[in-house]
Formats: C-alpha cells, sequence, structure tokens
C-alpha cells in the first residue's frame, strides 16, 4: 500500500514538472515573437507652438511670463484676495473638479496593478441527494462535498498592453489634474473680472449721483432764470427731462451693481449677500506684461495641458486595440483543500491542485477587434486635432488681451482729454448763458455730452483691467 503511494506521488510529481515545461515552452515561443509589435512611445507632435502664431510684438527674448507671477503678486486689493482665497475653497466647480480627481486617481492605482496577477479566494460546501436509479446511488443515497481553495491568475504583457493602460490611465489622471487647475485659473480670472465690474459701476454711480445733484441744482437755476425773462418753458423742460434721464440711468447702475453682487457672492461659494470692496482709483496693477516663450503655454496654460493628455491617453487606447490582434499569454494556478468529510478537509491527502497555460489568438469575432482599433485611432486623431485647438483659442486669446490692453490705455488718455474738454465747455456755455450770449440748449448739450464722456472714461479704466485679467487667464496664470 505504501508502495502504491510513493508510486501515485512520483507520476503526479513528473506530470506536473511536465505542465510546468509546457507553460515555460509556451511563454518562450511568445516571447521570441514578441519583436514583431512594441507598443508604441508618444511623441509630442512638431511646431505645435510657434512665435508667429502669437501675432504680437511684445515677445520678449527671456523666457520670463506674466503666468509665473502669484495671483497674490497681481491682485493686491485685500477684498479681492480674500474673495479669491474664499472661492478657491467654496466654490462648486472646484469642489466637482477635486471629486473628479479622486476618480481617475482610484483608476490610475488599478492600472498600476494591472502588473500584479489576480488572486480568488472561494470555498463552498455542497449537499446532493442521488437518485437511487443511477450509478452514483447504487453505493450512496446523498453526498456532501467540501471545498476551500484559491484561484491565482497572472496575464504576461508581451505587448505592452498592461504597461499602455496605465499609461492611459495615468495621463487621464493627470489630465483630471490639469482640469482641476483650469476650473482654478477660470475661477479667479471670474472674480477678479467680477470685482473689477462692481468697482467701475460703484465709480459710475458716484458719477451719476454727482450728475444728478448739479442737475437738480441746475434745474433751480433754470427756474430762476425763466422767472427772471432769460429762459423759456422749454428750457426748464429739457433740464428736468436730463435729470430724469439722469435719474434712470441711477437705477440701472444700482440694479447691475446687486446683480454682480449675488453672481460673485456665487461664485466664491455663498447665498447672495451684500459684498465690501474698495475703489476704483485704488486699483493698480504695476507689472511688466511679458508672455515669456510661447512654448511656455504648454507649460503653464492647464487646458492645453488637459488637451495634451487627452491625446495621451488617446494614443495609448491606440496601442491597447493593436495589441488585441495578437495572442494573449496567461498563466493561472488553483489549488486548496476538498473533502467529502468536514473533519478531514483540512488532512494532507485533501490537497489539490492544478496549474495552467493559455494562449488565445483572436481569429472571428464579428470584427469587434477591427472596429475597436479603427475607433481608437479616430479618437486619437479627434484628440490630435483638440489638442491643436486649443493652441489656436490660446494663441488668440493671448493675441486679443494684449492687443486690448493697449488700446485701452490709448482710449483712456483720450476719454480723459474728450472729458476734460467737455467739462470746460459745459462752464463756458453756463457763463455764456449767464451773460446772455448763449441759448440754454447749448449748455445741456454740453453737460449729456460730460456726462457720457465721464462714464466712458471709468467704463475705459476697467476694460484695461478686465483686459490684463484676460491676458493673465489666457498666459495660464493663477492656478500654480
Amino acid at each position: 500500500m505504501l508502495l502504491n503511494l510513493k508510486i501515485k506521488k512520483s507520476m503526479k510529481s513528473k506530470r506536473k514538472h511536465t505542465c510546468i515545461s509546457k507553460v515555460a515552452l509556451i511563454g518562450f515561443a511568445v516571447l521570441s515573437l514578441q519583436s514583431c509589435f512594441v507598443a508604441k512611445t508618444y511623441v509630442r507632435p512638431d511646431n505645435m507652438v510657434e512665435t508667429e502664431k502669437f501675432r504680437t510684438d511684445k515677445l520678449p527674448q527671456d523666457s520670463f511670463s506674466m503666468a509665473n507671477i502669484s495671483w497674490r503678486e497681481l491682485f493686491t486689493d485685500p477684498f479681492l484676495q480674500q474673495y479669491i482665497d474664499e472661492g478657491l475653497s467654496n466654490n462648486m466647480d472646484i469642489r466637482i473638479a477635486i471629486q473628479k480627481i479622486a476618480v481617475a486617481e482610484s483608476y490610475a492605482r488599478q492600472g498600476k496593478a494591472g502588473y500584479l496577477p489576480s488572486l480568488n479566494l472561494n470555498s463552498s460546501a455542497v449537499h446532493q441527494e442521488l437518485s437511487a436509479n443511477s450509478a452514483a446511488g447504487l453505493n450512496a443515497s446523498s453526498i456532501n462535498q467540501f471545498e476551500l481553495g484559491g484561484a491565482l491568475s497572472w496575464e504576461v504583457d508581451i505587448w505592452g498592453k498592461i504597461r499602455s493602460n496605465k499609461r492611459a490611465s495615468d495621463a487621464r489622471y493627470l489630465q483630471s489634474v490639469a482640469a482641476h487647475q483650469a476650473v482654478k485659473s477660470r475661477l479667479i480670472a471670474n472674480i477678479a473680472s467680477t470685482y473689477y465690474q462692481l468697482l467701475t459701476l460703484d465709480e459710475q454711480i458716484r458719477v451719476t449721483e454727482k450728475t444728478i445733484e448739479t442737475r437738480e441744482k441746475g434745474l433751480e437755476t433754470t427756474i430762476a432764470l425763466k422767472d427772471a425773462g432769460n429762459v423759456t418753458e422749454v428750457g426748464v423742460k429739457q433740464t428736468e427731462a436730463q435729470l430724469y434721464t439722469a435719474q434712470a440711468i441711477l437705477v440701472d447702475l444700482n440694479l447691475q451693481s446687486r446683480f454682480l453682487e449675488n453672481t460673485l457672492s456665487i461664485l466664491i461659494g455663498y447665498y447672495p449677500k451684500a459684498i465690501k470692496r474698495n475703489t476704483l482709483q485704488e486699483q493698480n496693477i504695476d507689472i511688466p506684461f511679458d508672455l515669456g516663450v510661447p512654448s511656455e503655454l504648454l507649460s503653464n496654460r492647464p487646458d492645453v495641458i488637459s488637451a495634451e493628455y487627452a491625446l495621451i491617453s488617446a494614443f495609448e487606447i491606440t496601442n491597447i486595440a493593436r495589441s488585441a490582434f495578437y495572442p494573449s499569454l496567461t498563466l493561472s494556478a488553483s489549488g486548496g483543500f476538498q473533502s467529502l468529510e468536514l473533519d478531514k478537509l483540512f488532512n494532507v491527502n485533501s490537497l489539490f491542485s492544478s496549474l495552467f497555460g493559455g494562449l488565445t489568438q483572436p481569429v472571428f469575432n464579428n470584427r469587434k477587434v477591427r472596429t475597436q482599433y479603427e475607433v481608437s485611432k479616430a479618437e486619437q486623431e479627434q484628440s490630435l486635432i483638440q489638442f491643436k485647438y486649443a493652441l489656436l483659442v490660446a494663441s488668440k486669446e493671448v493675441s486679443d488681451a494684449m492687443y486690448s490692453i493697449e488700446a485701452a490705455s490709448q482710449k483712456i488718455e483720450i476719454k480723459e482729454r474728450e472729458y476734460d474738454a467737455f467739462n470746460l465747455a459745459t462752464d463756458y456755455s453756463r457763463e455764456l448763458l449767464d451773460n446772455g450770449l448763449a441759448n440754454y440748449l447749448e449748455v445741456l448739450v454740453a453737460q449729456e455730452r460730460a456726462l457720457t464722456s465721464n462714464l466712458d472714461m471709468v467704463a475705459a479704466r476697467n476694460n484695461r483691467l478686465q483686459a490684463i485679467v484676460d491676458l493673465y487667464q489666457a498666459l495660464g496664470g493663477g492656478w500654480r
């Protein structure tokens, strides 16, 4: 009996070694074919960013860029800094972007685990009532079987499929990080832009209120001139109408101010509330408006970074789809305890094991492999186009912002001179009227133009601030 047991164990050991040898032989054969296919490595397309695409003469010779400046250095207003801090902590878009990063991070960890084998543990207890008329039922009426074991499976990464999957998941994670940075950059710009618009409305409200005060006094003067016979009732009504026009403008400005306060409240993550702020005159952004080397957009601007990572992910998915045309090698092993009696489950005679090596080559599967490869190639080309488009948009926004800053600065100077001219014209017209050398219509026209010019001058100052914010965002500033 002992001799038979030894013979059985010897035969079992030989079969095991033979199986291992066959699996090793299959693995060696497949590895020798690896030279037929190697997953490609991503290389950034040439000539993506060129100097001439920026259409500006403000490109410096060094690599300094306005985007390298912290938003705290650019926006020095303490109220604005407080609102940006609150927005970065409370804004809903920021919080959603953070959760998207968490999702992508989980997939990235899963991609890294692709190199590891999978292990499944299982346990079972089976009770089977046998038919008395069956062959098995001749010896027993029922069978109990207990099993505790595990199965190990590992796919050999011959064609780089697992590696490409890891790189694709890493790229998607980095894309989500870049998307979060883009949300931060856009949020900072939106908060600053809205804040400056509020200050502009405050200044326009102040100008309009001062105009209303002046026109109320002017109406009293006009009525007195009418009583003295120097002005007709037409002049009185025209002055009165001008007063009402200014009052209507004030109503619109106050309404816009409330709307902007509500907008800024939502941006910083609060319910609508009053916004504390400084004045437009206190805003002074005194930094060099340098663009930096154009290629820095690839490392500064988050939406461009995100677009490239999307391209990298699509590139690696194409690698995965291409590898599906080639055979896959899977090594599997299982083992554990199996017994008809529970008290003998952990007996040495209850041990069982198996080792399996499988080579799978797709032959005909309703064109699914070919379709997936063609789709991945098309999606990769789509991602490349979107990457190029992101760069086109970036270059346009940089160029637009630079021209806007220059135009706004010129317009401020012109509007200041225009306002001074209309203001003097108003004073001269009133003096001429007082001396009977002009009609009141000339005074009304001069006053109306002075108000319009003053409001335009305030708007021009706001336009310059908005253009600076736009340039900062266009260069990828704010998220660092």
